[in-house]
Formats: C-alpha cells, sequence, structure tokens
C-alpha cells in the first residue's frame, strides 16, 4: 500500500538513456544512410560528436564489439539493446583510428568509457561522423521519446526514454 501511495514501487516503467557521446543530437533520419534514416535497424537519434569519447548509456553489458571497433552493441539490465555505430562507412577503416577500453561479456554503468577515436581521422577517412544510437530490439518496448536538436554531454544529458512496456 505504501509503495503504490509513495511511487516506492521497484518496477521501472520507463529505461532512461544517456547521450553516449558529447555533440548535438539528430533525429535517425538525419543520418545520411538509408540503413539508418528508414530506421531498417531500429529507431534512435544520432549525435555529430564533438570529441573522440564513447560512453556507455545505459547500465549493463557489452554484447558485441566489432573487431575494427566502429561500433559496439550494449544490453541494458531491463533487455534493451543498443547498437552504437561511430561514423559512417567506418568499418572500412578496419580499426584504424579506433581503441576499444571494454569487451564483450563485460558489465558498464552509464557513463563507463567504451571507446575511444581519433575524431580528426575519422572526419578525414570517413563518408561521416555522425554517429547513430539504435535501439535494435524496439519492437519488444513500448514509445520512444527522444531530445533532439539540444547539445548533449556524454554519460550525463539523457537522449532518450523508452517506455518499457508497450
Amino acid at each position: 500500500m505504501l509503495k503504490k501511495l509513495f511511487g516506492l514501487s521497484k518496477t521501472k516503467k520507463e529505461e532512461l538513456v544517456v547521450a553516449p557521446l558529447t555533440g548535438a543530437v539528430k533525429n535517425i533520419e538525419e543520418v545520411p544512410d538509408p540503413v539508418f534514416a528508414q530506421r531498417m535497424m531500429g529507431d534512435g537519434i544520432a549525435i555529430v560528436p564533438e570529441e573522440g569519447v564513447v560512453v556507455s548509456p545505459v547500465d549493463g553489458e557489452v554484447v558485441q564489439l566489432f573487431h575494427t571497433k566502429h561500433a559496439i552493441g550494449i544490453k541494458s539490465s531491463n533487455g534493451l539493446e543498443i547498437l552504437i555505430h561511430v561514423g559512417l562507412e567506418t568499418v572500412n577503416l578496419n580499426g584504424e583510428g579506433f581503441e576499444a577500453h571494454v569487451a564483450t561479456g563485460q558489465q558498464v554503468k552509464a557513463g563507463d568509457k567504451l571507446i575511444t577515436f581519433d575524431l580528426a581521422f575519422i572526419s578525414e577517412k570517413a563518408k561521416s561522423t555522425i554517429t547513430p544510437i539504435v535501439i535494435t530490439n524496439g519492437d519488444a518496448f513500448g514509445a520512444v521519446d527522444k531530445s533532439l536538436d539540444i547539445r548533449a554531454e556524454k554519460g550525463t544529458t539523457q537522449v532518450m526514454k523508452i517506455a518499457l512496456e508497450k
């Protein structure tokens, strides 16, 4: 009774996602790549990075770290799966300019450093530095509330809120 009255229930109704990079937050539709812009991999946002540091957007586990270190998958403690794909056509760099600070299977907290990258190098060698942050299993969850057209600070600024129930 008191839990309901004072909102002390431990059941979370939403997942809060913080910015994995510092920079300008854009709608996923603004990514100049149809796979992301048309939400073929899922809904989300994109960030135009100001620095080359990627942190975890949630508490969870690293479920995939691409051998080229340009992309990483995180599964939150609530089961939300998030793909962070640094830049466009960065897979072609074969890991050059990227350094991983975590391994697959590692537990992480929101704000923990995942990947660092040479922003100037990526700017010169890749199609774009815009970084999609995609909810790859969004069909298992409810509405996605996005904070768009803001400047986000990695590890602190909330950029998405996802309803855990449909």
